[in-house]
C-alpha cells in the first residue's frame, strides 16, 4: 500500500505510517497534477493548500482514506468521498492548546499594552506612564462557547484569579458551576457582566455578527474583546466605532471577515489599543506536529483494517449497521437540525422514536445522525464519530424508542427536543421509499422537502396572510421555490407556512415578517442537504 503526503506536513507522520505502507512526501500539486498521481495511492494526507476535488477523488481508484492535518475539511469534497466510500478524517483536538494559549496571550497583550509599548520602546522612547495597563486579577472573563478551547481558556483564567461567566446553550448550568464559573441562560443576561469577552463558537447564521453595535451597547463601558474563533462573529466596522468612542477599551483579533485579504479591514487603521495577528491560533510547532501525528495514526489504523477516531463522513459507521438504515440518515439529521433551530434554551433531552419498518432495525446510526444534526447547528467540528461523546459531555439525555404503533409511512422517525424552556417535535419519513419529507412540526402535519434554506412562519389562519408574507420576501429579492401551508390539528384558526427559498434570510427580513399582524415568531432554518 502507498500513502501520498503533501502540503509540508511534519515528517513524523511518515514514520508512523511507514510500518504499514510506503509513504511519499511530494510538494503541493494542482488538480491536474494530482489526478495523474493519485490513482496509485491508498491514502492521501493534506493540509489546507491542496484542494481535493471530485475529479481527484474519481481518479483515486484505490483511495480508502483522506486525512486533513487540521480541523477544517472545506478543501475536501466530502460528498464525492462519501459516495466513493472513502473515509475522510481530521484532527479536531490537535490545536486546542495552541488556540487556547493564543487567546490568553492576546488578552494579556491587550491588557498591558504590549504591542504599542514595544513599538515605542524600539523607537528609543521611554513612555512608562503612557502605557499603564489593567490587571486580569479579579476581573470577569465572559466566555461564549464552552467547548474544549473555551474550557481551557476558562481554566487558565481561573488560575490567574479571574472570575468566569459562561454562555453556551449546549452546556448545562451544572457543568459550568462544577467548573467554577457562573452560567447565564441568555446573551441578554450575559453582555453586561464581563470586563473581558472571548468568543469560541463556529461561524454560522446564529453567530454571524453576534457582537455588533447593538450588543456592544449592552456591555460594560470599557469592555475588552478577544476573537480567536472565526472572522465575522464580531462586526469589524461596529468594533472600530466602539473603540473610537471608548465604549470598547481595546480588542485583540486573530481572525477576519476576509482572509487573507485584510487590507480593507477597518481595524487596521483603527486608533487605540488594537492587537492584530494573522490567524496564528493553530500556528505552533507542537500543534502542527499534533495534527500530523493524529491524522497519521488514523490512516495507519484504517489501512490496517481498523476504524478512524475522527471520521467526518458516514463510512465511519460500521457498514453492517449502516446499510439497513442508510436511506434514512439524511432525513434523521435534517429532523435534528430543524428541531434545534426552532427551539430556544439549553438542550436537556432528545427523544427519538421510530415506527414502521425501522422499529425492527438497529437504529444506532439514526441516533447518531439526529445528534449530529442537533449539535452541528450550534457547534463546530461535530461529526458522526464525536456527536455522542459531545452530547454526553454536555449532559444531554438521549432516549430512543421503537414503537409498533401504525403509521402512514414505511418508516417514520420522530425527534422530540426538550430544552429548559420548551419542547419541539419534528418527524421525518421517506415517501415512495426514496423521497425525504418532513411530515410533522409540533402539532402540524406537513409534507416538506428538506432544502438548504427554509422559512418557517406560524400565523393566524385568516385571509391575505400568504400574500403579505410573500410581498415582504419579494421586496427583499428572495425567490420562493415552494410553499407548504397547513392548519394546526386541533385548532384550525392557527396555521404554519413552510417556505423553501434560495438564499439566507437576514434578521431585518425576519423582523419585517414578524411585524405582519397575525404572524408569530418567524424563523429562518438552514439545513444540510
Amino acid at each position: 500500500m502507498k500513502v501520498l503526503v503533501t502540503d509540508k506536513i511534519n515528517e513524523s507522520a511518515g514514520k508512523i505510517i511507514e510500518g504499514v505502507a510506503q509513504v511519499d512526501f511530494l510538494p503541493t500539486m494542482n488538480e491536474d497534477e494530482l489526478v495523474q498521481k493519485i490513482g496509485e495511492y491508498d491514502a492521501l494526507m493534506v493540509r489546507s493548500q491542496t484542494k481535493v476535488t471530485p475529479k481527484i477523488i474519481e481518479a483515486g481508484k484505490n483511495l480508502k482514506i483522506i486525512g486533513r492535518a487540521g480541523v477544517g475539511v472545506d478543501n475536501i469534497d466530502l460528498e464525492s468521498a462519501t459516495q466513493k466510500g472513502i473515509i475522510v478524517v481530521n484532527s479536531p483536538d490537535g490545536n486546542t492548546m495552541a488556540a487556547s494559549e493564543h487567546t490568553i496571550a492576546l488578552m494579556l497583550a491587550m491588557a498591558r499594552n504590549i504591542v504599542p509599548a514595544g513599538t515605542s520602546t524600539k523607537s528609543g522612547n521611554w513612555d512608562r506612564s503612557k502605557f499603564t495597563g489593567t490587571e486580569l486579577y479579579n476581573k470577569t472573563l465572559g466566555i461564549i462557547g464552552f467547548g474544549k478551547i473555551g474550557t481551557h481558556v476558562g481554566e487558565v483564567a481561573l488560575a490567574l484569579g479571574m472570575k468566569v461567566v459562561v454562555y453556551d446553550p449546549f452546556t448545562s448550568k451544572e457543568v459550568v458551576e462544577r467548573f467554577g464559573g457562573e452560567y447565564v441562560e441568555t446573551l441578554d443576561d450575559f453582555w453586561g457582566k464581563p470586563d473581558f469577552i472571548t468568543v469560541h463558537v463556529p461561524k454560522n447564521k446564529d453567530t454571524l455578527n453576534m457582537v455588533n453595535k447593538d450588543t456592544i451597547a449592552k456591555m460594560k463601558k470599557g469592555v475588552r474583546l478577544v476573537n480567536c474563533a472565526r472572522g465575522g462573529i464580531i462586526n469589524e466596522n461596529d468594533l472600530k466605532d466602539a473603540i473610537n468612542s471608548g465604549d470598547v477599551a481595546s480588542c485583540a483579533v486573530d481572525v477576519y471577515e476576509n482572509e487573507p485579504n485584510i487590507k480593507d479591514c477597518p481595524l487596521i487603521n483603527c486608533e487605540g489599543n488594537v492587537v492584530l495577528t494573522p490567524h496564528l491560533g493553530a500556528s505552533t510547532q507542537e500543534a502542527q506536529m499534533n495534527v500530523a501525528i493524529d491524522v497519521a495514526e488514523q490512516i495507519k489504523e484504517v489501512l490496517s483494517g481498523g476504524s478512524a477516531s475522527s471520521a467526518v463522513n458516514i463510512p465511519s459507521l460500521r457498514p453492517d449497521r449502516l446499510e439497513p438504515v442508510k436511506d434514512y440518515m439524511q432525513i434523521a439529521e435534517n429532523s435534528g437540525e430543524l428541531a434545534v433551530q426552532l427551539s430556544t434554551g439549553a438542550v436537556k433531552t432528545i427523544e427519538i422514536t421510530v415506527n414502521g419498518d425501522l422499529a425492527d432495525l438497529d437504529i444506532q446510526p439514526l441516533e447518531v445522525a439526529v445528534l449530529k444534526g442537533v449539535l452541528s447547528s450550534r457547534l463546530e467540528g461535530v461529526n458522526y464519530v464525536n456527536a455522542p461523546v459531545i452530547a454526553k459531555k454536555r449532559g444531554i439525555d438521549i432516549i430512543s424508542t421503537r414503537s409498533k404503533a401504525k403509521c402512514n409511512f414505511a418508516g417514520l422517525i420522530t425527534v422530540k427536543l426538550i430544552t429548559d424552556k420548551e419542547s419541539t417535535t419534528v418527524a421525518g419519513a421517506l415517501v415512495a421509499k426514496d423521497i425525504p419529507r418532513i411530515v410533522k412540526i409540533n402539532e402540524y402535519e406537513t409534507s416538506i422537502r428538506p432544502e438548504k434554506h427554509e422559512l418557517i412562519v406560524p400565523h393566524t389562519n385568516k385571509p391575505s396572510m400568504i400574500a403579505q408574507v410573500a410581498k415582504v420576501i419579494g421586496e427583499k429579492g428572495i425567490n420562493i421555490g415552494s410553499m407548504n401551508v397547513v392548519q394546526k390539528n386541533d385548532r384550525h384558526e392557527e396555521s404554519i407556512m413552510v417556505i423553501n427559498i434560495d438564499t439566507i434570510v437576514d434578521d431585518e427580513t425576519l423582523k419585517a415578517i414578524g411585524k405582519i399582524d397575525g404572524v408569530h415568531n418567524p424563523k429562518y432554518v438552514n439545513l444540510t442537504v
